[in-house]
């Protein structure tokens, strides 16, 4: 009670020495948030100025049931927004023009970002292309006026605009970035700076909708607003016990991600839980020879990815969508971990033919494999077949990485 005393004074005083006191002697983080705003927007019209000012989406076309990748803040302000049909974006602002995407111009923008981040502390985790966590709690400088030069040096630097939040937590400082941009008027580039306090987390998120809580789609929010919580404050005064009795696991989450409480650290690395590859049809496609072919493909390329990454996995997965948007996934795990494009193909293809009639349409389909780990092929000395196999399967990897997966094939049949 006397810490918590103590806390709400140097709150009410608003002094920088006070947040440093917590930092530094209580162990409180204190995380970064930053968000490149409307980023692929913002890359083109560095790319082509023409384009300021301009209605206009980044995304693929109309024709292509292509879909609004990012788009222009004057565009948003008319309805349009990201994950919307092209279709639509064009039905609800007449006059949007069309931008190809291009990926790799944003990811080599992306990596510069996160160089200058980098520059500022060890503790960097991107959690997307124009997404990342700092962790800046040893930086002896107010979290304003770090906020404040990151803001200018990638506005001066490399023509960017972002947004910022800061917090005691990566949850709230990501939810105060969101807050922040949505607060930002006019139709230009929110360059949002957001700052809780420590201690005032659940105060900050008790009146915000319950949506902007990690975890909450459409159908948790459905259940939490036939139970009467409609904003994050609601969920934080409904007992812990009662959460978990009706959400299990989650229902503990809830309970303290409402209250602002969320130890999770800033993670500078990532091992990668599965490799996965999909595509969507421009038509909806019904030919089984088309079909299998594209299932083939994409299995090549999951097996690719794996061996550059030197991991193999168990489990193979395939994905379906049909026409009416349905999707299913079904799984089968195999006995010994591989990286070979047979093996994913065939289980795959089995799964395939067991879910899905010859001459049924299918709208997109994936493939993907987890369980992953390092490769531990254990084949014996006399099994000179499979060796041989390896050897040219290296042999071929280096052709299509340096020419082109096109350049050459094992030509083996599915």
């Amino acid at each position: 009670m006397a810490r918590a005393g103590f806390e709400a004074r140097l709150q009410r005083s608003g002094l920088e020495q006070g947040w440093r006191y917590l930092r530094y002697n209580s162990g409180m983080r204190t995380i970064l948030h930053l968000d490149l705003d409307a980023f692929f927007c913002a890359v083109e019209e560095l790319d082509n100025p023409a384009l300021q000012d301009r209605l206009f989406a980044v995304g693929g076309r109309p024709d292509e049931r292509g879909v609004v990748s990012s788009c222009s803040y004057a565009a948003r302000a008319l309805g349009v927004h990201s994950a919307m049909p092209m279709k639509l974006a064009i039905r609800q602002c007449p006059g949007l023009l069309i931008v190809e995407p291009h990926h790799s111009r944003y990811s080599e923008m992306s990596h510069q970002v996160m160089d200058r981040l980098g520059n500022l502390s060890p503790l960097v985790e991107q959690i997307s292309v124009d997404e990342a966590f700092v962790d800046i709690t040893d930086l002896r400088r107010a979290p304003e006026q770090v906020a404040r030069q990151i803001l200018a040096n990638i506005r001066d630097e490399l023509r960017l605009p972002c947004s910022i939040g800061i917090a005691a937590n990566k949850l709230v400082a990501k939810i105060a970035t969101e807050v922040g941009k949505k607060a930002a008027h006019g139709s230009g580039y929110p360059r949002a700076i957001t700052i809780v306090e420590p201690g005032r987390e659940a105060e900050f998120l008790a009146p915000l909708p319950a949506t902007l809580l990690w975890g909450v789609g459409k159908k948790t929010e459905a259940v939490l607003a036939e139970l009467g919580m409609h904003t994050i404050g609601d969920i934080a005064r409904r007992p812990e016990v009662d959460l978990i009795q009706r959400f299990g696991k989650t229902g503990r989450e809830l309970s303290l991600h409402a209250r602002g409480i969320d130890d999770r650290p800033v993670v500078t690395e990532h091992q990668a839980k599965s490799v996965s590859q999909e595509t969507t049809f421009s038509r909806d496609l019904s030919d089984d020879q088309l079909i299998e072919s594209t299932l083939k493909s994409l299995s090549a390329h999951v097996a690719h990815t794996l061996r550059h990454e030197k991991l193999a996995g168990k489990t193979i997965r395939l994905k379906l969508r049909w026409p009416d948007f349905t999707t299913l996934t079904r799984l089968v795990t195999l006995s010994t971990p591989t990286d070979q494009e047979k093996d994913i193909y065939e289980a795959a293809l089995a799964l395939l033919r067991k879910n899905r009639s010859s001459g049924q349409a299918v709208r997109l389909i994936g493939v993907g494999i987890s369980g992953l780990g390092e490769p531990a092929f254990q084949m014996a000395l006399w099994d000179q077949s499979n060796v041989k196999q390896r050897k040219l399967q290296g042999v071929v990897d280096a052709l299509q990485d340096k020419f082109g997966k096109k350049v050459i094939d094992k030509g083996w049949r599915g």
